[in-house]
């Protein structure tokens, strides 16, 4: 009898944090804030989506502390799902600060932090899939492209912030827009921690 190749349980595990990551992002690109009402709504999903997450961590800690030998490293195993939550958790607060702010005033510049941040959890998804099918070697083009997302950011951090002392005057409003620029390009940032691990992870077992 000829078996299939089973699926390691903790790659699908993994898969399964990087699903949740990518949904979470796409909520955050795609809700309209059109009234400050709006932001309780959108605060409390995020930490929905932040809580289920956490639900997943716990999972595959308890099956790495009751597994003698996985498939790879359990550091890196254990490495790779933190830095995906990282990226949840910067969700989670930036859209706690949106609220706390009571702020509406969704710009360009923020516009395409949101876009980049969801392409980079689109390609860790795409990268967790080939984890979970042992295509380790195919993992490093999605690495490499949310390295390049992370370098739009920072781009995009330097432009933002240039333009907001020249066109703003309200000195509250400079600290909430600066606040929520830089914790959108630490968002970016945690995603390249992912593609960091991901190269890791290629570097020891490809």
């Amino acid at each position: 009898m000829i078996f299939s190749p089973k699926k390691d349980v903790f790659f699908d595990m993994l898969f399964t944090i990087s699903e949740n990551v990518k949904e979470a992002a796409q909520y955050f690109v795609e809700y309209k804030i059109q009234s400050v009402s709006d932001l309780k709504e959108f605060a409390r999903v995020m930490k929905e989506y932040e809580r289920k997450g956490d639900s997943f961590i716990h999972e595959l800690v308890v099956q790495l502390n009751k597994t003698f030998i996985t498939p790879i490293e359990r550091e890196d195993i254990h490495q790779l799902a933190m830095k995906m939550d990282d990226v949840l958790d910067g969700f989670e607060q930036c859209s706690a600060r949106f609220e706390m702010f009571s702020f509406t005033d969704i710009d360009e510049h923020m516009v395409k932090f949101f876009d980049y941040i969801y392409q980079s959890t689109i390609e860790i998804v795409h990268a967790l899939e080939l984890l979970a099918n042992k295509k380790l070697l195919d993992m490093r083009q999605h690495a490499i492209k949310i390295k390049d997302y992370e370098t739009k950011c920072d781009e995009i951090l330097r432009a933002s912030i240039k333009n907001l002392f020249v066109t703003q005057k309200d000195p509250i409003k400079i600290i909430q827009y600066k606040e929520l620029y830089e914790m959108l390009e630490e968002i970016a940032d945690s995603c390249e921690d992912v593609a960091n691990t991901l190269e890791t992870i290629i570097m020891r077992n490809a």
